[in-house]
């Protein structure tokens, strides 16, 4: 009891989502002993669904292992060709033994829906006692989870919140590295290795409050959110910043991956039939993410671009530093008083 009692404690110990699914596998290879232990969560949408990997311990395993937080979604597995995992999808535990060969899998899931499984391989089939143990752990889990969503969501839109995306963007921004001999801020290796910061405010917004009422404001800020998620891969942060005001942190290889990534959605909200307000638009700025960048001088170099795409017709989507080079905007300029809404 006091083994258990110590890794409720030290699984709870922690804010930080990885390291707490790390931890949740730890106390259950310790405790249990399988033969392997594992954490998959459901990324992708549609037909393109797939398990992502964030730890998996085997017995002998000194170190977890996971998926790359950046992973390529085509290489992961697809949740079909699971039948065991996708069973208890559906908030089920499901047991099996073939011989000596148990798996054991277990429905992960938050106030709102089952995200993942925790899945285990054991000598013979899991006794209920120990059945009943990873349930009531798996109870303290997901209520942990609650918790850290009430602190780290947005709670009309359900996106990560202001205060969570300074941690983000320096674990970001502490591994890109100058070339040398250079003060190009990037990585010098390996496809895909350049980050990106865009900010996204909806045009006229305060229009819409005001002939609307929040209530509908409120039901807009919700739909474009939506919106986003679709637009985005599942690994790009997506944040609310409050009012209008929204963000994404992302990965890709070029300038203009990262253009058509954010006209995407800007395509998306122009085509959307918002309920009583009809279409709205969105403008857009954006700056690649430089080596010791600070959270403020990213978010001031994409601000000064929504800014320029505010003030020449909105509905566009504006590159800091190609507005640099065309002379459009000056380094040293700050962000002015024109009206954003």
């Amino acid at each position: 009891m006091s083994e258990l009692v110590d890794h409720l404690a030290e699984l709870t110990g922690f804010r930080d989502r990885d390291v707490l699914d790390v931890t949740l596998a730890g106390a259950f290879r310790d405790l249990l002993h399988p033969r392997s232990v594992a954490i998959y969560r459901m990324v992708g949408d549609g037909d393109n669904q797939r398990w992502l990997t964030r730890a998996r311990l085997g017995e002998n395993d000194v170190v977890a292992t996971a998926d790359p937080v950046w992973v390529d979604l085509d290489s992961l597995p697809k949740l079909r060709d699971h039948p065991a995992r996708c069973e208890a999808l559906n908030g089920e535990t499901v047991v099996s033994c073939n011989g000596n060969d148990g798996l054991s899998v277990f429905p992960l899931a938050t106030d709102r829906e089952v995200v993942g499984v925790l899945e285990m391989h054991t000598d013979g089939v899991l006794g209920t006692e120990a059945q009943r143990m990873v349930c009531s752990i798996l109870r303290v889990y997901r209520n942990f989870q609650g918790l850290l969503d009430y602190s780290e969501r947005d709670t009309l839109t359900g996106l990560l919140n202001r205060k969570t995306f300074d941690e983000s963007f320096l674990k970001v921004s502490s591994t890109i590295h100058p070339r040398s001999g250079t003060g190009d801020a990037r990585r010098t290796v390996g496809p895909g290795s350049l980050y990106w910061l865009g900010m996204i405010d909806i045009d006229h917004f305060k229009t819409v409050n005001d002939s609307y009422g929040h209530l509908i404001g409120d039901e807009v800020l919700l739909l474009l959110s939506r919106l986003m998620r679709s637009s985005f891969r599942f690994h790009d942060r997506l944040y609310r910043f409050g009012g209008e005001e929204f963000v994404v942190l992302m990965r890709c290889e070029s300038e203009t991956d990262a253009r058509r990534a954010f006209e995407r959605l800007r395509v998306n909200a122009e085509r959307y039939a918002f309920p009583q307000v009809g279409n709205i638009t969105v403008s857009v700025g954006f700056s690649e993410v430089k080596a010791s960048d600070s959270p403020s001088a990213a978010i001031e170099r994409a601000d000064k671009a929504v800014y320029y795409a505010k003030s020449h017709g909105r509905n566009q989507v504006q590159s800091h530093a190609d507005l640099v080079a065309r002379g459009e905007i000056d380094l040293s300029e700050k962000v002015g008083d024109v009206e954003l809404f």
